[in-house]
């Protein structure tokens, strides 16, 4: 058997990331590295989609290495475990079993011990299902308890719109900012005067008036901007 091109496949999803760094591209990257080097494969490509869902099979690096395996450029596949490749059961399935033989390449999950060249893989199906579980679960739990901290009325986005900051002593409610608010309410004042958006735009740069990129990367006490309704100006 000759030289056997390989492909490292890692993926992240926000998921993911709350398991912490052992989940993490690095160390993902890192481990089939190794593993590779140890076992005599030829690293040929990395392939990296970081932020992707295993629900998603439209991942910009992992079509790239579709590509890549139909060019006749890739003899095995290597990925962390099965959820790496993706947490939908049938899809990860038709992979593994369907499209990597039929292309007479060679997938290994290095944690979950599946390797297509054995035949005793039976505990993948298992593991496909149970991945894909978990994802949608997770799904589930954060929908939920977004809507909780919405009917709660608590403040749930990472940053204070415009006008705005989030309170000292309680990061999900918002309190005027006093230094910014002023701009806000002269936008309504002139909305309400039947100005429209670029002609507002053109009274604040007569009037000189800072837009909201000034304030997010001038002044340190003001860092928490999100460019709303003002992003015009």
């Amino acid at each position: 058997m000759g030289i056997l091109r390989t492909a490292l496949y890692c993926r992240l999803s926000k998921d993911d990331m709350a398991q912490g760094d052992s989940e993490s591209i690095k160390t993902q990257k890192a481990m089939l590295t190794q593993y590779a080097r140890e076992h005599g494969f030829l690293v040929v490509e990395t392939y990296v989609d970081d932020g992707w869902s295993g629900l998603n099979f439209d991942r910009p690096d992992f079509n790239r290495m579709l590509d890549d395996i139909e060019a006749g450029k890739i003899d095995v596949v290597i990925t962390k475990d099965l959820s790496r490749l993706g947490r939908d059961h049938l899809k990860v399935g038709h992979f593994t079993e369907i499209y990597f033989p039929m292309k007479n390449v060679r997938y290994i999950a290095v944690n979950d011990c599946v390797d297509t060249a054995n035949k005793n893989n039976d505990i993948a199906a298992l593991k496909n299902v149970m991945n894909e579980f978990y994802s949608r679960d997770n799904s589930r739990k954060i929908r939920s308890s977004i809507r909780a901290r919405a009917k709660a009325g608590l403040y749930r986005s990472s940053y204070a719109p415009f006008g705005y900051r989030k309170s000292s002593d309680n990061h999900n409610k918002l309190v005027v900012d006093e230094e910014t608010a002023w701009i806000v309410r002269r936008i309504f004042e002139l909305a309400s005067a039947g100005m429209g958006a670029h002609k507002i735009a053109s009274v604040f740069r007569d009037e000189k008036v800072p837009c909201p990129s000034w304030w997010q990367h001038t002044l340190k006490c003001y860092n928490k901007v999100v460019t709303g309704v003002a992003n015009k100006i």
